[in-house]
């Protein structure tokens, strides 16, 4: 009996994504030759592959999900949408077979090694592994909206392309820093030419944003590492931006808030747990981080981690959303 599931209204599929961990989706239709060439391969990983509330194998038709089809751009067929943690983590266009097999081989060996560390999840995220790790506790009354942020309109300026991208700054896993050991690839995200990052980060939702918590884990002096990155001291944020800022424009510009970090500020899962001004972050739809500088003399930064903590509220339309993503990061 298959295992894949047939996907009938976007609650559906929804729901599917707040449940999986993974989430391979087949978007087809039944007059599309291609589809039906590809199809066996889907069906056979789905066989091999599905696991209860880890990996999840769903077929959309796009006659019949239209809505579905067009919030994920959908355009060729047939598409095949990886979905980890609820957002999209690779996307495989047309019937090619052998790329689809690696791709989701690939994401669901990550996911069910990550899904099997589970049990030592904690609460209160602090100090704790497993796949919702958080460097910080959360205040009384608010939860971790980190999700709601689109991750495929991000956009993150200055970046190190021998260090990790954007993605693995909301990765839920916890840091490799704190792991013991050194991760195949680096799990952070690290400046280029020199200390500043700029990232622009739009919203789901509107939020109401109350803490913004940021994991740093530069190399110790013991390390001895030369040119080591630093952690941020000088961080700027700007809300309701349609796009990404320039580091000039980020420079002379007023911040919606702007702090210093200093040695206390980072606790010992090298995170900063930083309050914010909760008036002037309500009913915002994105949020541009700018790290000015780091906390001492050398010539880049490093972040590991990012969690953003408060309340959210309307869902935006998707149209509005796609205007944003399309507008020039300039």
């Amino acid at each position: 009996m298959s295992k894949t599931v047939s996907i009938l209204s976007p609650s559906q599929l929804t729901g599917l994504l707040q449940s999986s961990k993974l989430v391979v989706a087949d978007f087809y239709a039944d007059w599309c030759a291609p589809c039906k060439q590809v199809a066996p391969v889907f069906e056979q990983l789905s066989a091999a592959l599905s696991r209860p509330n880890l990996v999840t194998f769903v077929k959309i038709d796009t006659d019949q999900q239209k809505e579905v089809a067009q919030a994920y751009r959908v355009t060729s067929l047939p598409t095949f949408i990886i979905f980890r943690n609820g957002k999209v983590a690779d996307k495989v266009q047309g019937a090619d077979p052998m790329k689809l097999q690696s791709v989701v081989k690939k994401l669901s060996e990550e996911v069910q090694n990550m899904g099997s560390g589970d049990g030592e999840a904690s609460g209160s995220g602090s100090g704790s592994g497993g796949s919702n790790w958080r460097g910080a506790g959360l205040p009384r009354g608010y939860t971790d909206i980190t999700s709601q942020i689109e991750l495929r309109y991000c956009e993150l300026l200055n970046v190190d392309p021998d260090a990790g991208g954007v993605r693995v700054l909301f990765d839920t896993a916890k840091p490799s820093a704190l792991s013991g050991g050194k991760s195949a690839t680096k799990d952070w995200v690290e400046s280029d030419t020199d200390e500043q990052l700029l990232l622009f980060m739009p919203f789901q939702a509107m939020l109401k944003l109350h803490t913004l918590q940021i994991t740093s884990l530069p190399p110790s002096d013991d390390d001895d590492e030369e040119d080591a990155p630093l952690r941020p001291r000088t961080i700027k944020l700007f809300t309701n931006k349609p796009h990404n800022l320039g580091f000039d424009e980020a420079e002379d510009l007023s911040a919606t808030q702007e702090f210093e970090l200093s040695e206390e500020d980072w606790n010992d899962e090298g995170t900063a747990n930083i309050p914010l001004r909760f008036v002037k972050f309500q009913n915002i739809t994105s949020l541009v981080l700018f790290v000015v500088n780091g906390d001492g003399d050398g010539e880049k930064t490093r972040v590991d981690r990012l969690r953003l903590i408060g309340e959210t509220g309307e869902k935006r339309e998707m149209g509005k959303l796609e205007k944003i993503g399309d507008e020039p990061g300039e």
